[in-house]
């Protein structure tokens, strides 16, 4: 065998062995298999979904729960300025538990879980009403139900304080009897679920340390 087909053939294992090398190591790809997906601009991983701001078009958080014109619209938006965190949408949800948790304290008689919630003269007024319950010798027996309705009736908000009052109004439903000392029902039905309506005023200072909306008045 002459040299010049000997340095060929040594060529030729040495390409074979080498392929068979990177084989070995980078592994093979079959038929289609997507790429890896890109990472967010900036490298970070994707967590939380970021909504998009555009200028000039209405805030869906807002205009999702009162008219876009409203006074009403013009106070949260400017909540929202103040507050980056504030969230419309988050607050009704807060409200609603919050509705549910007050209402029953106030029917057991049990203010002291609540009262960080409330205003010092709405916890005077709802403290005056379990007072003569237990002087007259009667008892609430109260079970909740649900919310059928949690809707934004009026928002204020002052540049100079900061607060931020948003008036919620509730439709609730539950079951309530009164008792007397004898056990006797003197008011409701243990069985038979009534709706209530309730017009509650939240306030708070934005942008302040504190999360917690206070409950500052009640209506109807």
């Amino acid at each position: 065998m002459n040299s010049p087909i000997l340095q060929l053939l040594v060529l030729a294992g040495i390409a074979v062995f080498l392929i068979l090398r990177l084989r070995s190591v980078l592994g093979t790809r079959e038929g289609f298999e997507k790429s890896p997906p890109p990472l967010p601009p900036g490298g970070a991983r994707r967590g939380a979904p970021q909504l998009e701001v555009i200028e000039g078009r209405p805030d869906r958080d807002v205009t999702d729960h009162v008219p876009e014109d409203s006074e009403a619209a013009r106070a949260l938006l400017a909540m929202k300025a103040a507050d980056p965190s504030f969230n419309v949408t988050e607050f009704l949800q807060g409200a609603r538990g919050a509705y549910e948790m007050i209402l029953m304290a106030f029917e057991r008689g049990e203010l002291d879980t609540v009262r960080p919630f409330l205003a010092p003269d709405v916890y005077e007024a709802f403290a005056s009403v379990v007072e003569g319950r237990h002087r007259e010798g009667l008892k609430v027996e109260a079970n909740f139900v649900g919310v059928s309705e949690v809707a934004i009736k009026e928002a204020t908000y002052d540049r100079e304080s900061r607060e931020g009052e948003i008036s919620v109004r509730f439709t609730g439903e539950l079951t309530s009897v009164v008792r007397d000392r004898a056990g006797d029902v003197v008011e409701g039905s243990p069985t038979e679920i009534r709706r209530q309506r309730d017009v509650w005023t939240f306030a708070r200072t934005m942008g302040a340390p504190d999360p917690n909306w206070l409950l500052v008045a009640t209506g109807d």
